[in-house]
């Protein structure tokens, strides 16, 4: 249980950093990172990473579909690790 929840903090942290980047990116008029890719690593890997890094940046929170997708992110997280922590442990 201890490595999922490291392996969760890690890969929050990852996101956090990708979010930052594309936002980094924006005030400098850069290429960017798609909203796909960002909203697929929210929804799949870290809500809790791109909620966090969204309201730390102030990046894409205007945008509704990418607070639900935090939250959504974020749900799937804590239904995943309850699994892992009522079966594997």
């Amino acid at each position: 249980m201890v490595d999922f929840l490291i392996y969760l903090g890690l890969w929050n942290l990852l996101v956090f950093i990708t979010y930052g980047i594309d936002k980094r990116r924006a005030v400098r008029g850069q290429w960017r990172i798609s909203e796909k890719s960002l909203l697929l690593i929210a929804v799949f890997f870290g809500g809790f990473g791109a909620f966090i890094a969204g309201k730390f940046f102030h990046h894409k929170t205007r945008k509704w579909y990418f607070q639900a997708t935090w939250y959504l992110g974020m749900g799937l997280t804590l239904g995943l690790a309850y699994l892992v922590w009522k079966y594997l442990s």
